[in-house]
């Protein structure tokens, strides 16, 4: 089956944060935990939202960044505190009626592997461990942060037919 017969098939995204959403970095002050997350990438989950995907975090940590953008974004779940991932993944398709192979997930260290082996498409970032990238589908040409998942939410649209369709409102809005 090819990449793009996968993602036709895709009816969720599944994503980590930190290394995903993020550079990975992790800034503290005082009390509270400075994040960056990449704007296109939020444009991104809106309009695979918009189209009818399910968009929902999968992250080993939850932090109130995490949860604010998620909250933020309007995303579908957010499962984070959860470090053993392949449960937690278990956990989710049962509590949300998925089907792993319906599933795209990205992520970008060693603890992501059991998830990404198991869902119907699993995905990294281009700066993730070799190991990592050996046991995915396909690795972005983005670094995690830097456009990594609108990268990867273009390319389902497009595999389904609906990227265009969601362009060209916008050239029919000037």
């Amino acid at each position: 089956m090819t990449l793009e017969s996968k993602l036709k098939a895709i009816d969720t995204i599944l994503l980590d944060i930190d290394g995903v959403l993020t550079d990975g970095r992790v800034g503290y002050s005082a009390d509270t935990t400075v994040k960056f997350f990449h704007i296109r990438d939020g444009l991104a989950i809106r309009l695979a939202l918009q189209a009818g995907l399910n968009v929902g975090i999968l992250s080993g940590r939850d932090d109130p960044a995490n949860r604010r953008r998620a909250e933020e974004l309007r995303m579908t779940f957010y499962y984070g505190g959860r470090s053993d991932k392949r449960s937690a993944f278990q956990a989710l398709l049962a509590e949300q009626r998925l089907s792993a192979d319906a599933c795209l997930y990205v992520g970008d260290d060693i603890v992501d592997i059991p998830v990404l082996i198991r869902a119907g498409v699993g995905v990294t970032v281009a700066d993730a461990p070799d190991e990592v990238k050996a046991r995915t589908d396909w690795v972005t040409t983005k670094r995690g942060g830097h456009g990594a998942v609108r990268e990867v939410i273009v390319a389902v649209l497009e595999a389904q037919d609906k990227w265009n369709t969601i362009v060209a409102k916008y050239d029919e809005a000037s």
